[in-house]
């Protein structure tokens, strides 16, 4: 599959792990979580969505066992995850008492970490194949 394919379906797989994170964060929220617990549980929710979508979709599986590939995948979204969570911390920290500010602050850190996710999955989840 070539790059431009792969950054499409990756993008796509972004906005459906987007979906799932907003989702789990506004469950978390509900349930008394503060935004910065339900955050971590809804990216850990968001990164095992996006796995499963990325690795049928845009990538073939790694050729390891699934349980090595999910950790490596976490391990390569955690990178991003950095940057997003940064993200999202700043936005909520900066603009607290805004309302809606956590799921404004989820769609930023989602865009912030996007590359570099998609660099950890392409060439170390799924070392470049296509």
């Amino acid at each position: 599959m070539k790059l431009g394919s792969q950054l499409l379906r990756f993008g796509v797989a972004g906005v459906a792990g987007l979906l799932v994170d907003l989702g789990v964060l506004a469950l978390a929220r509900a349930a008394g979580l503060d935004p910065y617990c339900g955050r971590v549980l809804s990216f850990l929710c968001a990164v095992f969505a996006t796995w499963q979508i990325n690795r049928r979709y845009t990538f073939h599986p790694a050729g390891i066992s699934l349980w090595t590939e999910w950790w490596r995948y976490l391990l390569a979204m955690s990178g991003g995850g950095a940057v997003n969570f940064a993200t999202y911390s700043a936005i909520v920290w900066l603009f607290a008492g805004v309302p809606h500010i956590p799921y404004w602050g989820v769609c930023a850190g989602s865009l912030a970490g996007m590359a570099v996710n998609f660099v950890g999955a392409r060439w170390f989840v799924f070392q470049g194949k296509s």
